[in-house]
Order: C-alpha cells, then structure tokens, then sequence
C-alpha cells in the first residue's frame, strides 16, 4: 500500500509539474517578448503600412500566439486598395503583410466634381477632386459610395460591357453610360455612338461592331445600333 502511495505521489507530482510549465509557457508566449514586434508590409502603393497594420490589429502588438493569419488578412483585404493578402507568423515577434493591390479601371462622375476611381468588379478605391488620367469614363444610374463600396447590382450592366470590351475596339471607347432602364451604350473617339442595348449576348453585338467600324463609312453623329445580335443598324444624327 506504501508503494502504491508513492506511486500515485509521483503521478500527482508530475501531473502539477507538467500543468505548472504549462501554464508557465502560456504565460510567457503572452509577454511582450513574444509580441508582434517587428511588422513588415509589402506590395501597398496606396495603403501605407501604418494603415494596414492598424487595420490587422497588429498596431498594440498583440502575442504572436493570438494573431489568426486568416482572420488578420480578412480585415486588410476591407481596405478599398487590397484586392488580396496574406500573412504570415515568424516566431518570435515577427508577421509579414503581403499585399496585392486592385488595379484602377474606371472613373465616376460625383456631384459636387469629385471623381470615384473604380476597379474592374466595381470596387470604389479613392474619391478625389481630380479625375485620374487614362481610366474609362463609366456613367452609371447610382452613384458609387465611399472607398471600400461596391457599385449597387443595378450598375452591372455598364462594369459588364466596361470589362470584356475586346482589343478590336477597345482603345477607341471613350465612356460606357447605363441608362436606368439597363440599357448600355458607348462613346466612341470618331465622335460617334453605340447602343449595346442589354447586357446580353456581348460577343455577338461586339463581333457586329467590329464589323460595322472595319467596313463601312461613318459619320460625326451616327449611332450604331447592335441591341438585336445579326441585325445592326447604323442611323444618322
């Protein structure tokens, strides 16, 4: 009986010693000294470091141990200029940032003469007073909402022809404008128009244009008219 008292001590023993360092160990992950420290931040051109690290929750360099690399690059990514990011842990006070930003593609019109710069999928990156240069003018029925919005379901349409215009054509639209009712149609450079009509069937009514600018002799006002695939209509002004 003497022998199993010391046995079940020496269980007991260990037992305490092992929850003890364990405890210990937890302790110590949550010093300071194990806190994230040193932040690096690459790939941001118009965040700045500062605000992606305030925005990872990283700024009151929390315990290495506490930072969800998956949670932490969820909340950068709500910055309006992250399209992605990952984030990565270096023990012992180390998280690397890695950023992709969006790439600007269209600008908005705002009232008061302010300029929403948007990317492809309709993200409002910056609102400013000068509109960007070399960006497609997208004329859309709602106006866009703060940096980090998305333009309302109604806009798709106009980010829909905006984005698959094809290389036939593309360098001589000069803006995209969506009437309320869904209806689509492009500025040309010549100055001429065309009305895409809905957003469906795009690679049809884009093969009639091709084909209309390639072949026949326009004039300054013509609108060409490809709402119905295969049966285009070019009228004058």
């Amino acid at each position: 009986m003497r022998e199993q008292g010391r046995r079940r001590l020496r269980i007991l023993v260990i037992g305490l010693a092992g929850s003890a360092l364990l405890i210990g160990t937890w302790f110590l992950l949550h010093t300071p000294l194990f806190g994230a420290r040193s932040v690096t931040v690459t790939g941001n051109a118009h965040e700045t470091a500062a605000q992606v690290i305030d925005q990872a929750g990283l700024a009151s360099q929390p315990p290495l141990l506490d930072v969800d690399a998956g949670a932490t690059a969820a909340r950068i990514e709500q910055l309006p200029w992250v399209r992605s990011a990952s984030v990565s842990v270096s023990w012992p006070d180390g998280v690397h940032i890695r950023i992709i930003e969006e790439t600007p593609r269209f600008v908005v019109s705002e009232a008061g003469g302010h300029w929403a710069t948007l990317s492809a999928d309709g993200r409002v990156l910056a609102v400013s007073p000068a509109r960007e240069d070399g960006l497609l003018l997208l004329t859309v029925p709602q106006p866009p909402g703060a940096p980090g919005s998305v333009l309302p379901a109604r806009d798709d349409a106009g980010l829909d022809v905006a984005s698959t215009l094809p290389a036939s054509f593309a360098a001589q639209v000069t803006g995209v404008t969506v009437e309320p009712a869904g209806w689509v149609q492009l500025s040309m450079t010549t100055p001429i128009a065309v009305d895409i009509g809905t957003a469906t069937q795009l690679p049809a009514k884009y093969e009639d244009v091709s084909s209309i600018l390639a072949g026949a002799t326009l004039h300054n006002g013509d609108v060409i008219d490809v709402s119905v695939p295969d049966a285009p209509t070019v009228t004058g002004p």
